[in-house]
C-alpha cells in the first residue's frame, strides 16, 4: 500500500494534550444506562401505576380516574 493517512506516532496525540475538565451543573450526575432508566419507569407508571408528570396536569388527574 502506498503511504498511509497519518503515522501511528501521532495517533491519540490531540487527546491527551485536552485538560480534563470536571463535569457541573445537569452533566455532573452520571446518567444511569437507558435500561435501567427504562426499568425504572416502567416500575413507576405501571407497577406503581404513578404518573410521571406533574400532578396538577390533566394526564396525572386522568391517570387518576383510572386507579379509583
Amino acid at each position: 500500500m502506498p503511504g498511509s493517512h497519518g503515522s501511528l506516532t501521532k495517533a491519540g496525540k490531540v487527546k491527551m494534550q485536552t485538560p480534563k475538565i470536571k463535569r457541573t451543573g445537569v452533566n455532573a450526575k452520571k446518567k444511569k444506562p437507558p435500561r435501567m432508566r427504562f426499568r425504572e419507569l416502567y416500575v413507576d407508571r405501571f407497577i406503581n401505576s404513578r404518573f410521571g408528570g406533574q400532578q396538577d396536569s390533566l394526564g396525572a388527574k386522568r391517570a387518576s380516574y383510572k386507579r379509583k
